[in-house]
């Protein structure tokens, strides 16, 4: 059974050129209680403080707050991309990560290239491999691209391989980042219809969304992230509510009242 515990994490990156910052400046940004020093006494910024939950099978849980307020540095410490400085995240159960388009890309490779080696990271039989590949050709929908170098592929090629590439090995913990709405129209098409089955089929979601209306429709929990730690752990409706300062169930009647008139 998959499973999540975050208790009292805490991360933070050494200034190694702090002492000759002005403090004055991020004061005035308002962004002092940031700092701290670490155990060699080295200027620092936190970018999580004492951060604790878990998550269970059936959980979506959503990521909301303002940039900076340490939502994408919890889903790298999620992942095992940061270690924390204090605290414990235990992950049990096949991770699946949708953080970076390049994350485990080699821009050298062709595309192909790219997915067969993902296909064997993940241990897949020949044949499975065989239908990995052909799943993520025909999502992506890139001809002949599939056979060049992706340093040589737009952003947008990229976002699409990676994208079809981590939704076709399911797996049993997803954690998705917002970039995955950075695509066009039809890559948003494709991707919310794809998604859609992939967070059924999973056991636990975490995503990080700047979108109340994603939110809403991915997520049965939302944890608002202000200045690295927690504000509120809640419902969707109550945390959006909170969040956004206005009633979300209104807000949410009003976009498909509108919706339905355009």
């Amino acid at each position: 059974m998959a499973s999540i515990d975050v208790t009292d994490l805490s991360i933070s990156f050494p200034l190694y050129h702090g002492d000759a910052r002005s403090l004055k400046q991020y004061a005035k940004q308002g962004l002092t209680d940031r700092f701290g020093h670490d155990e060699r006494g080295r200027a620092a910024v936190e970018a999580l403080r004492t951060v604790s939950f878990s998550l269970r099978p059936g959980d979506r849980l959503g990521l909301v707050g303002r940039n900076g307020a340490g939502k994408t540095t919890l889903l790298r410490a999620l992942a095992g991309i940061y270690e924390p400085v204090k605290g414990r995240v235990q992950v049990r159960g096949r991770l699946g990560t949708l953080l970076d388009t390049s994350l485990g890309m080699n821009p050298l490779l062709t595309g192909r290239e790219n997915i067969r080696l993902r296909c064997l990271f993940h241990g897949l039989s020949a044949a499975a491999g065989k239908e990995v590949e052909r799943d993520v050709e025909e999502f992506s929908d890139l001809g002949p691209f599939m056979d060049l170098p992706i340093n040589a592929w737009s952003s947008g090629m990229s976002v699409r391989l990676a994208f079809g590439l981590a939704t076709a090995i399911m797996p049993q913990i997803l954690i998705m980042d917002e970039w995955i709405m950075a695509g066009d129209g039809w890559f948003l098409r494709r991707a919310g219809e794809r998604l859609g089955g992939m967070v059924d089929q999973s056991e636990i979601m975490v995503l990080s969304s700047h979108s109340p209306t994603i939110l809403d429709r991915w997520c049965n929990r939302l944890i608002w992230m202000e200045n690295g730690m927690i504000r509120m752990d809640g419902t969707v409706t109550d945390v959006l509510s909170a969040y956004l300062g206005v009633s979300w169930e209104k807000e949410k009647a009003a976009m498909e009242e509108k919706g339905s008139t355009d």
